[in-house]
């Protein structure tokens, strides 16, 4: 019998964990998709209480004293790796008091029941005295993160979400998307000025458009017996690997943004779906970070979803519910969905434009954690910044400038992730195309499996048994490589 009494007390904690994490995640689901207003105050204290539950549970005593005693048990990598996770959530969790996590829970709860309201009313004013609250809970948690970890505060933000990663890093990436995307987003907004684009005639009553999404995550193999599709204020993937839930809105006179929230949404859901079962109440069982999370969306939304391939295959499913227009035709849909036009919304942002709003907020975050801004300052650099990077005005427009997102109620330091997820699912799919040189036919025959595969068996089973670099390198054969990114966008766009 293997000596592993430490490892094993270890594991049983942390399958609780996992086992009122679930509980958590299902109602806070709940919260943004089916709850009623009234009843937020309540389930922000049940929340916080929980949280605090939670706290108490991975800072016990004993587990310092566990986790040293594990590190001289027989342990199989995955179990070395699992250990490794352990520590490093237990080191972060023992670094907060628990008034602490209970204050920053239930600021974040009040300032998103809100935020719903005063985003709608343009209310930059009455979102201010919350948002100073959660800014001010956030950086007290960054202050004591970094101390231990001597990194910078947003550093020590960052490293939630990515693994090891540092803003210097981030910013070197963003710097050089910085000097080449406006050029690029001219030039392709200049060759699109000579194309015919017809635009789908609504209304596109919502029953036919969740109809729609509903076969189109068929189509990409969501498990429904271990997930559901709900409507929330923000689109969000939630839940846990067994109950998968993910949202999203809709608009009658467009089907294009809930078709594509739903694919994106579908991408994080079939991540979740797949990862190793037998370490699913694990920590090493968890997406590996963040940006590869979101990896796996853009998989899903931008390489795939937005693939000729893929458009002609789905295309006859559009005509099945709007009607035989000849918008709906392979061809029209494929320049449909690939129109370069900057705006307001990040979440409606076309493939180009995107990563000029995630430099932006990346930018704000930091300066706000790092206390270089404050709260105050954020709409006239939000302005400055939009006017710069994407040439739209938004003086004045706070409902789609800077309360157009619901990650600054409660998070700091995920935004980058976006980005990066981008670049890791661009340098997935140039392994993939070279692999399977008929992808693209193969895709628009119906016949997914190549990309369902390969994730599946590169990133979905690996979980947490590697560091990011490492499973970047084990997928792709290096690690992250911006360089993919910018030939995709120049293929797609130019070619």
């Amino acid at each position: 019998m293997l000596n592993q009494k430490a490892y094993q007390s270890l594991s049983h904690t942390f399958q609780r964990l996992h086992r009122f994490g679930h509980l958590g995640a299902i109602a806070g689901w709940d919260q943004a998709a089916m709850m009623p207003p009234k009843g937020n105050e309540a389930r922000a204290a049940a929340q916080a209480e929980l949280q605090v539950l939670m706290h108490q549970l991975i800072t016990a005593p004993q587990l310092q004293e566990q986790l040293q005693a594990a590190e001289q048990e027989d342990l199989d990598p995955a179990q070395r790796a699992n250990l490794r996770e352990m520590r490093r959530e237990w080191q972060q969790a023992n670094l907060l008091p628990a008034d602490l996590v209970e204050a920053k829970s239930l600021a974040a709860a009040r300032c998103e029941h809100a935020w719903r309201s005063q985003r709608k009313d343009n209310d930059w004013q009455g979102f201010l005295p919350n948002f100073r609250e959660v800014l001010r809970l956030a950086r007290e948690e960054a202050a004591l993160l970094a101390q231990i970890n001597g990194v910078s505060r947003y550093d020590a933000l960052l490293d939630k979400y990515e693994p090891g990663m540092k803003s210097a890093d981030i910013a070197r990436i963003f710097d050089d998307v910085k000097s080449w995307l406006p050029g690029l987003i001219e030039a392709v907004r200049a060759k699109q000025a000579g194309e015919t684009v017809i635009q789908p005639t609504g209304p596109f009553p919502v029953a036919l458009q969740r109809d729609l999404g509903l076969e189109v995550m068929q189509l990409l193999s969501f498990d429904f017996d271990a997930g559901r599709l709900d409507v929330s204020n923000h689109p969000f993937c939630g839940g846990v690997p067994e109950d998968v839930r993910i949202t999203t809105r809709y608009r009658e006179d467009d089907f294009v943004q809930s078709l594509m929230g739903i694919i994106h949404e579908t991408g994080h859901a079939r991540y979740e779906q797949g990862l190793p079962r037998q370490w699913v109440e694990q920590p090493v069982g968890r997406a590996r970070s963040m940006g590869i999370h979101e990896s796996q969306s853009l998989s899903f939304e931008m390489q795939l979803g937005r693939s000729r391939g893929f458009l002609a295959l789905i295309a006859p499913l559009i005509r099945r519910r709007f009607g035989d227009q000849p918008a709906f035709e392979a061809d029209n849909l494929a320049r449909l969905y690939t129109r370069v036009e900057p705006g307001y919304i990040r979440v409606d942002a076309d493939e180009l434009c995107y990563p000029a709003h995630v430099i932006l907020r990346f930018e704000i975050e930091r300066a706000l954690i790092n206390g270089e801004i404050e709260a105050e300052d954020v709409p006239a650099l939000w302005d400055e910044k939009m006017m710069a990077y994407l040439g739209i005005d938004t003086r004045g427009n706070y409902r789609d400038g800077c309360l157009q997102d619901i990650h600054w109620t409660d998070t700091f330091g995920y935004f980058p992730s976006y980005t990066l997820g981008a670049m890791y699912a661009a340098q997935y799919f140039a392994v993939l195309r070279r692999q399977e040189p008929n992808l693209d036919a193969r895709v628009a025959a119906g016949d997914l499996s190549p990309v369902f595969d390969w994730l599946q068996a590169n990133i979905w089973s690996q979980g947490s048994l590697w560091t990011t670099d490492e499973l970047a390198r084990r997928a792709t054969g290096e690690a992250l490589n911006p360089a993919h990114y910018r030939a995709h966008l120049e293929a797609r766009y130019l070619a």
